[in-house]
């Protein structure tokens, strides 16, 4: 019996790989310190599954659970050979190698003929994770229907936290108790959804941002997939997840093999903890953006599909003027776009709205010293496209009938070769002709009955997300210097699959800054700020109608890759000069938001929301205190700022002039000076603001306390 701690960033894990079963976690969690070989024995000891009255031997769970060993609840293989052989497997044969952080379990089942390698590896920033690859040794084909991991939580948590939502309201947070039986989250729209789970917790009693326990699990794919979490009658609680597979999917010939997504798993004491492992994670990444996000300026909610070059150059000029760095050409600049019904697939610039090509405004976007790119939908067809009339096998289908259409467009078939190839063709063409800097790749619509014609209308929304990730990597090979960014209606498709692939996420399409407070918030329980397209909209907003002042907007957004989706050739001189301070405002301060710390504030006063980032040395850091509604009393209390050195002292200050309905707070003059210890524990006064309006504070490090 070999065991393996491994340790990381205040977590530990604990693997139990015996010779004859497959690889088990006995300790996930908090970090148990440095363990000799006799300890870790003894400790193990007590962490084995122990029988009960019912059986001789001890249930136990491996990372793939197995029913052979006993396991009752969800199994973690699922699949049988033609003739009904194999669905249920003993993988008694197992070698198990250690590699720094990583371990590497190889399994076969003698009687099935079939091979399982297990990866668990330990990030650096204790980000735990794990895959699974399968591989077929029989001569008959092997259906697989489910390959899932999963990740042991401590007794003492008791309750759920995920998300749901729906277009323009994503990563909603829900939480409800921990109770016998399986909460399953199934995502089946082919992408990954903006009703997703993101991060499935299992936490303790009274969990917040900095207290309390939460075990979480992520699954890296950008298509189908479930997380669940599984309270069993023997006391066991269990996270997992996987790729969720279409009947008939995943068939595997003799000698092939599927390999399941990554699994994330994340231990917090409170979920800020839980939320930096993932940051750190993705920070650490070889192609992470390093330089600082340039300043975006979206034509969508400026001229939607009005393209009109006298306009659009005169929208490019004042970009500029506000300090915008990267100009990018929404959706209607190719064949026949007038609207959404038509073109999508003819990926040729329109000569009847652009005689001359976008030469002329990318020639003037580059003469203003800013980056210039495209807004592309590559998956997508409309039935009204030259493309749609030519091809219509390339569309993804079940059988003679077209899926229910949205957006009046279809499901481009990448799986079938030919189509997959004319894409690239046109993508490449167009970047290449352009010298493009960035393309908004949007994914408009969930994959519904997606049968491929190339495939003998088998399911393909596997294959379907593995050729665009392919496609992906292609491009981007071709053109290292182009960024991408993953939009899908918005915040529809936001994993870590994808952020393999691209260089940010588009969050939401709604922009109004009371919706973008909560959004941002929980989006950031995966991603870090700077992989988060955040844009100061118009005065009114385009999915809500409510009004805000630019203040407001602008602070909202200020925290992520910042950028502005607004028509600038409204805006009077006065409007362009008080934007283009925010915009110089966030340059002076990006390399702290995007490099820092992300705190969320527990325990705001009534209708009160607080957040911010600190750098990593501490010497400073930004926080927005917002003021969402009109609370029953007033003034509103103090508001705490953690995440400090509590034996710094501190000097706090508005960072923007403060309209206050009452009398100021002493920070607000700039004259308050306090240890990190008493702004964590006592905090500052809220600013009486009137409702729908937030303060960004300065807090920055002036002497270490005596």
């Amino acid at each position: 019996m070999h065991l393996h701690h491994l340790r990381a960033a205040g977590v530990s894990v604990v693997l139990e790989c015996p010779p004859d079963a497959l690889p088990a976690i006995l300790h996930w969690g908090p970090d148990l310190g440095p363990l000799g070989a006799g300890a870790l024995e003894h400790l193990a000891a007590e962490l084995r599954p122990r029988s009960d009255q019912t059986v001789e031997v001890p249930i136990r769970t491996a990372i793939v659970p197995e029913a052979r060993t006993g396991w009752m609840g969800m199994p973690g293989l699922s699949g049988h050979h033609d003739g009904g052989g194999g669905w249920s497997p003993a993988f008694t044969d197992v070698t198990c190698e250690q590699h720094g952080q990583r371990v590497v379990a190889a399994a076969t089942d003698p009687y099935a003929r079939l091979g399982l390698t297990v990866t668990v590896e330990l990030d650096p920033s204790g980000l735990l994770r794990a895959r699974a690859e399968l591989r077929n040794g029989h001569d008959l084909p092997y259906t697989l229907d489910a390959l899932n991991l999963v990740f042991p939580v401590h007794g003492n948590a008791v309750e759920l936290l995920d998300q749901a939502g729906r277009w323009s309201k994503e990563r909603v947070p829900q939480r409800r108790p921990l109770t016998v039986g399986t909460h399953l989250r199934e995502n089946r729209r082919g992408r990954t959804g903006a009703d997703a789970a993101t991060v499935l917790f299992a936490a303790t009693a009274g969990l917040g941002f900095r207290r309390g326990e939460a075990w979480g699990v992520h699954v890296g794919h950008s298509g189908n997939h479930r997380h669940y979490a599984e309270r069993t009658a023997i006391g066991r609680t269990m996270l997992g997840g996987g790729e969720l597979l279409l009947p008939g999917e995943v068939v595997l010939a003799a000698g092939e093999t599927y390999r399941t997504p990554w699994v994330y798993a994340t231990y917090g004491r409170g979920l800020d903890e839980a939320a930096h492992r993932f940051h750190e994670h993705l920070r650490a990444r070889p192609g992470h953006p390093v330089r600082p996000r340039p300043v975006v300026l979206n034509t969508w909610e400026a001229v939607y599909f009005d393209h009109d070059l006298d306009r659009l150059l005169d929208l490019a000029d004042r970009a500029a003027r506000v300090g915008v760095e990267r100009f990018v050409l929404d959706d209607g600049w190719f064949l026949g776009r007038r609207h959404d019904g038509a073109g999508l697939g003819d990926w040729y610039v329109d000569p009847a709205v652009w005689p001359d090509g976008l030469h002329p405004l990318a020639e003037r976007v580059r003469k203003l010293g800013m980056e210039f790119g495209l807004w592309v939908e590559p998956e997508m067809v409309n039935p009204d496209s030259e493309l749609a009339r030519a091809h219509p096998e390339w569309i993804l289908k079940a059988g003679d009938r077209l899926p229910p259409p949205a957006r009046r467009q279809q499901v481009l078939d990448l799986t079938n070769p030919a189509a997959y190839a004319y894409v690239k063709e046109r993508l490449l063409a167009i970047v290449g002709e352009y010298d493009l800097d960035f393309l908004k790749w949007d994914h408009n619509r969930d994959l519904v009955d997606p049968g491929s014609a190339a495939h003998g209308g088998r399911p393909a929304a596997h294959a379907q997300t593995e050729a665009v990730y392919r496609l992906l990597d292609e491009l981007r090979a071709a053109h290292p210097r182009l960024e991408i960014e993953a939009c899908s209606s918005g915040g529809a498709r936001v994993d870590l699959g994808i952020l393999q692939h691209t260089d940010r996420v588009w969050a939401s399409d709604c922009i109004d800054p009371v919706e973008r407070q909560d959004i941002l918030r929980w989006t950031a329980q995966l991603l870090p700020p700077e992989l988060i397209g955040s844009h100061i909209g118009a005065e009114r907003s385009h999915t809500t109608g409510r009004r805000h002042e630019l203040g407001f907007r602008a602070a909202t957004a200020f925290f992520g890759h910042y950028g502005i989706e607004w028509d600038l050739t409204s805006l009077t001189d006065a409007e362009l000069d008080d934007l283009a301070g925010w915009v110089a405002l966030h340059k002076r301060h990006r390399e702290l938001l995007h490099t820092g710390t992300m705190v969320r504030v527990d325990d705001t006063p009534e209708s009160v929301r607080a957040h911010g980032v600190v750098a990593p040395d501490a010497s400073e850091a930004v926080y927005e205190i917002a003021v969402l509604g009109r609370p029953a009393t007033w003034p509103p209390g103090p508001v705490r700022l953690p995440g400090l050195d509590p034996e710094t002292v501190y000097r706090v200050r508005p960072l923007t002039p403060v309209a206050s309905r009452g009398a100021a707070p002493v920070w607000v003059s700039g004259e308050l000076e306090l240890p990190g210890s008493a702004l964590a524990a006592a905090g500052v006064a809220a600013p009486p603001l009137f409702p729908e309006q937030s303060a960004l504070l300065h807090v920055e490090a002036v002497t270490a306390t005596a």
